[in-house]
């Protein structure tokens, strides 16, 4: 404790210096800082332009947990939802509300730590390895934790490729597998939503351009319009030219396939996939929480280098316990088969 004290005496004394130095600044402000007017008009008049197109967002207030059946403010009735992603209705399960509140109370409330200097408990471990095992990559592979599936494809592109490679992607993609490659240097390919040919006639231009490696980015599902990209001809393409398959399974995770393990279980082409981002806050529990599985190597890469894990907190732990119930729960066929008839009873009205 001597030492630890002894190494943020420098900062509390810093600290203690600004805050003097912030309470006589303020005393001689006579007002808070101010826009200024250029952006202000700037961002008036983009607001008031969503206002008259009728994208402006405003967000609905629930007063329940996340169900089917809910009840918002300003309304005494009930109302039906069909707009959130817990597809199997594990956000409120009893057995994943219980053991989140089971790792709250035996783990703590977070770990105030990113993961390489003191964040990492044995349950993120177990929750990794149960992740890898759920993908039956126990042997090759690996998982990595991340806050989000956005994090988890903020972190890929920019620590795997170079200037030197080429990221082609769906032209429907995710936001966040956009943003993701707007960070990494890699010569940029777009193919059409789920065209196979055009992927093909793409990853020929970036060979031309002697892009070393080629990584193909689709999401599984995409989450617009319900479409399932077309991954097995996908895979019979990434092959033909050697490239990376990377998938963003985020709406698939959980209930897709057979036994829920995603697009790529549907399609039946697991192994053919070198890398699967996907989240812990959507059919897996609703929470937050995402992550990257694959290949060792790679995880080993990106626990080095990707920045919005390096930079992030750790999981809470409670979030990582109701993960691992909603696992166990879609991993137990007895619980599974329950669960995915409901879900695909409800979709058909």
């Amino acid at each position: 404790m001597a030492s630890y004290t002894a190494f943020k005496t420098p900062i509390l004394r810093n600290l203690v210096a600004s805050r003097r130095q912030f309470a006589t600044t303020a005393a001689t402000r006579s007002t808070r800082a101010r826009i200024p007017a250029a952006l202000e008009e700037r961002i008036t008049q983009a607001l008031d332009g969503m206002k008259q197109a009728g994208t402006f967002k405003t967000e609905r207030v629930i007063t329940t947990p996340q169900n089917s059946s809910i009840k918002v403010q300003n309304s005494t009735k009930p109302v039906l939802n069909f707009c959130a992603n817990t597809s199997l209705g594990l956000a409120d399960h009893p057995a994943v509300v219980q053991r989140a509140s089971q790792f709250l109370d035996t783990w703590g409330n977070g770990l105030s730590s990113v993961r390489f200097i003191c964040g990492t408990q044995k349950i993120h471990k177990d929750l990794e390895d149960q992740i890898t095992e759920f993908y039956g990559q126990q042997e090759s592979g690996d998982t990595i934790l991340y806050a989000s599936c956005f994090d988890a494809n903020a972190g890929i592109f920019e620590s795997l490729l170079t200037d030197q490679d080429a990221i082609i992607s769906d032209s429907l993609n995710h936001a966040s597998i956009i943003d993701g490659v707007r960070l990494c240097k890699a010569k940029r390919f777009r193919y059409a939503n789920g065209d196979v040919e055009d992927l093909d006639r793409q990853l020929t231009l970036a060979a031309e351009a002697g892009c070393r490696v080629k990584m193909v980015a689709t999401d599984g599902v995409f989450s617009m319009d319900g479409v399932i990209a077309p991954l097995k001809d996908i895979c019979d393409v990434v092959e033909k030219h050697d490239a990376i398959l990377f998938v963003d399974d985020a709406h698939a995770t959980g209930f897709l396939g057979p036994t829920g393990r995603g697009s790529g279980e549907y399609w039946g082409v697991m192994d053919r996939i070198h890398l699967v981002n996907s989240t812990l806050g959507k059919a897996l529990g609703g929470a937050s929480g995402g992550y990257t599985v694959g290949d060792k190597l790679l995880v080993s890469v990106l626990r080095n280098t990707s920045r919005p894990y390096l930079f992030s907190n750790t999981l809470a732990p409670s979030v990582v316990g109701a993960a691992e119930a909603a696992i166990n729960l879609v991993d137990n066929p007895a619980t599974r088969g329950p669960l995915l008839d409901q879900l695909w009873s409800n979709a058909q009205l």
